[in-house]
């Protein structure tokens, strides 16, 4: 995770806040020898806390003196509330103060997508949950953030670079995109037939949408592969009425996009034509007040796809100084607050 240019990087501020650099100058010429305790934490309740392992490694590969740096944490993966310490470091100051702008970012965005990940998965009752996270934030923090979501339980994702920091390989799964579709002139069967002769060992899996005829194209894929389809996979946009509903001359909100009403009744045309077994995949628009919706009406649905609700970032970390050579000194409101989660941790 954190390679040898990346530290070097780190060591001479370059992901720092100027503030935090200019003090560590202050600090070495006047304050060379203070221990400081800091303690980091955030303000709400039910969070599954992720990143304390990527800011262990941090402090392991830039602190040079680990033998004087007091370390406690909460495990990964833990579940913390509002103002409880997640981390606190005790030593010299100048050694680890300039890392806190760092430390509070990592803990941040990961506890935010491993908590999303987590309340997402419980609203889906422990149903399948497809990361499509790839088309919502910079390529780069695919890594990271697909770790964060398998810590908060969500395992599936779409880029082999969500996997790459889990034991997970197997569990990167995708339909097709739109695109082949278009370039089969509008033709799923003939998309689905190339796809099935490349990829002939993997689920085959429709994407149906793309005439804004869900009920339509997905028996008639269904009839045309058989048992061999594995599953549809509904991604109507949530400013399109599918055709299901021209049949009624009401224009309601609910009946546009991936809706309820839609999705029952696509179930009910699969198993009446002898397609229980494929399973129904939705996407586009879900995250947990959408999937709670879904499975409070009990609609069948197999597996959701999710993407930008996922990487909603909602927390905010602090860190605070909180002693300072074993005296308690610390900003008004800010004193010290213990956890019995916390452990000492051995660089």
């Amino acid at each position: 995770m954190f390679d040898k240019k990346l530290v070097k990087q780190i060591k001479k501020g370059y992901f720092s806040a100027e503030y935090f650099l200019k003090t560590k100058t202050i600090v070495e010429r006047y304050f060379p020898k203070k221990v400081v305790k800091m303690q980091f934490f955030q303000h709400q309740n039910n969070v599954t806390l992720c990143g304390i392992n990527a800011v262990i490694e941090l402090l392991r590969k830039t602190i040079n003196n680990k033998d004087l740096l007091m370390v406690e944490a909460i495990d990964e993966g833990a579940i913390i509330n509002s103002r409880e310490p997640v981390l606190k470091l005790t030593g010299v100051y100048s050694e680890f103060g300039f890392l806190e702008g760092i430390i509070d970012g990592i803990l941040a965005r990961n506890s935010s997508i491993a908590t999303n990940s987590r309340k997402i998965k419980e609203a889906a009752r422990n149903k399948m949950v497809i990361s499509m996270a790839d088309r919502a934030d910079y390529f780069t923090l695919l890594e990271t953030d697909g770790y964060a979501s398998k810590i908060g339980g969500v395992e599936y994702h779409v880029t082999e670079a969500s996997l790459s920091l889990l034991d997970s390989y197997n569990k990167k799964v995708g339909t097709i995109p739109h695109a082949l579709i278009q370039m089969c002139g509008g033709n799923l069967i003939e998309a689905m037939e190339y796809f099935s002769e490349e990829f002939p060992d993997e689920n085959l899996i429709a994407l149906t949408d793309f005439n804004n005829d869900v009920i339509t194209d997905s028996l008639t894929v269904a009839d045309y592969f058989k048992n061999k389809l594995y599953g549809i996979r509904v991604d109507t946009s949530m400013s399109l009425k599918d055709k299901y509903f021209n049949k009624f001359k009401e224009d309601k909100k609910e009946y546009y996009g991936v809706n309820p009403m839609l999705i029952k009744q696509l179930r009910k045309e699969l198993d009446f034509n002898g397609h229980e077994h494929v399973k129904i995949i939705v996407s586009s628009g879900f995250n947990e007040e959408k999937i709670t919706l879904f499975e409070k009406q009990k609609i069948p649905v197999d597996i959701y796809g999710v993407g930008k609700s996922l990487l909603n970032i909602n927390l905010n970390f602090t860190g605070d100084a909180v002693e300072c050579d074993g005296q308690p000194i610390y900003k008004t409101g800010r004193k010290e607050r213990n956890s019995n989660q916390l452990k000492i941790i051995k660089l």
